[in-house]
C-alpha cells in the first residue's frame, strides 16, 4: 500500500471508527506526514517498507533536531497507532506474508512531568472582575467573554468542547451543560450561579447582535456570526492570563486545571471530579491532587515558623 494513500485511510479510521477529535487528528496527521517525509527522503513510499528501525531512526532524528521530549512521545505513540492498524488492516485483507506491527517496540523519552499551571482563587476572582467592567457598557464581545471564561472555570471543559456547544446543549434551569468529550463520549456537567448569570446575558443581550441566518445552533458565536473557535478563546485566555504571575501554559487548559484543582482543595472526591472531567483514567485526575499537595506544601514553607 503506497504510504500516503494508507495515512490517509488511517485518518478516515481515527475519524469514523474510533471518533477522535478533530484537534487529535491533526496530531497524528502532522506526526505521521512527517514520516512519510522522512521515510521518503530514505526512499521508502510504501508502508510495508516501514521498519522498526526507520521508526527509531525518525524518532532519534528528532531528538538531534532538539525537539521536546512530549512531542518525541507523541510521534511515538502515532507510529505505534498506525502500525498497530496497518498490521491488522494487512490481516483482514489477506495480505500476503506475515502481519507485523513494526513499531510494537517502538519506545521514547518520558515526557518530563510539570504540575499544570494554576490560577488562585483571587486571581480568578480579579480576572472575572475585569472581564464584568468591560461588559458594563453592553459591548457583546465582552458580554460573550465573560460567559466564556465563566463556563471554562464553572465546568472545568475542554476548549474544544466549549466552542463544540449548541444553544440547547445549555439547561439553564438545572445549571447543567451537555458536552461531547474525547472518543465521541457524552457527559452532563453542572455549572455554579454567576455562570448562569452570564450565560443569561449572552444568550439576552449578546449572541442577537451577532447571529446571522448561517450561525445555526452554536451557542458562541465571533463578531461575523460564524461559530466561535478554538483559537479565539486561546487569544482571550492567553490575554487575561499574560500579566498573572506563575508558570506553565497559558491557554484555556490553565482554567481547566485551575477548576479541578479548587474543587479538590475545597474537598471533592476525586471520582466525581474524575467523571466532571471526563477522563477515561483515574491516574490522570490525580495530577490535581500533586498540584493540591504542591501548593500545601509552598503554603506551608512559607507560613511556618520550623519550615
Amino acid at each position: 500500500m503506497n504510504l500516503s494513500s494508507a495515512i490517509e485511510q488511517y485518518e478516515s479510521h481515527l475519524r469514523v471508527e474510533r471518533g477522535y477529535s478533530p484537534q487529535t487528528i491533526r496530531a497524528y496527521r502532522a506526526d505521521l506526514a512527517a514520516l512519510a517525509a522522512f521515510a521518503g527522503e530514505r526512499g521508502v513510499d510504501t508502508a510495508a517498507g516501514l521498519t522498526l528501525d526507520l521508526y527509531r531512526d525518525w524518532l532519534w532524528e528528532g531528538s538531534q533536531r532538539g525537539l521536546a521530549k512530549a512531542t518525541l512521545a507523541r510521534r511515538s505513540a502515532s507510529a505505534r497507532g498506525f502500525s498497530a492498524w496497518l498490521a491488522r488492516v494487512a490481516g483482514a485483507t489477506g495480505g500476503t506474508g506475515e502481519s507485523v506491527d513494526a513499531a510494537a517496540r517502538l519506545r521514547a523519552p518520558k515526557a518530563d512531568k510539570t504540575l499544570p499551571r494554576v490560577i488562585t482563587r483571587e486571581q480568578m476572582d480579579g480576572i472575572l472582575e475585569s472581564l464584568a467592567a468591560r461588559a458594563d457598557d453592553g459591548d457583546p464581545e465582552s458580554v460573550r467573554d465573560v460567559a466564556v471564561i465563566e463556563l471554562l472555570y464553572a465546568a472545568g471543559i475542554r476548549v474544544s468542547e466549549l466552542t463544540g456547544l449548541d444553544v440547547d446543549d445549555v439547561d439553564l434551569d438545572r445549571l447543567t451543560v451537555r458536552v461531547i468529550g474525547k472518543g465521541s463520549k457524552e457527559r452532563v456537567v453542572p455549572f455554579g450561579v454567576p455562570a448562569l448569570r452570564a450565560l443569561r446575558t449572552w444568550l439576552r443581550e449578546g449572541r442577537p447582535r451577532f447571529a446571522v441566518p448561517a450561525s445555526g445552533p452554536a451557542l458562541f458565536l465571533g463578531t461575523r456570526g460564524a461559530r466561535l473557535g478554538t483559537r479565539a478563546v486561546y487569544q482571550l485566555v492567553a490575554g487575561l492570563l499574560a500579566d498573572i504571575p506563575g508558570r506553565g501554559p497559558s491557554g484555556p487548559h490553565a482554567l481547566r486545571h485551575t477548576s479541578a484543582t479548587h474543587l479538590l482543595d475545597g474537598g471533592a472526591d476525586l471520582r466525581a471530579v474524575q467523571e466532571l472531567l471526563g477522563h477515561a483514567s483515574l491516574g490522570t485526575t490525580q495530577i490535581y491532587t500533586h498540584v493540591s499537595t504542591e501548593r500545601l506544601k509552598e503554603a506551608y514553607r512559607l507560613a511556618h515558623p520550623r519550615a
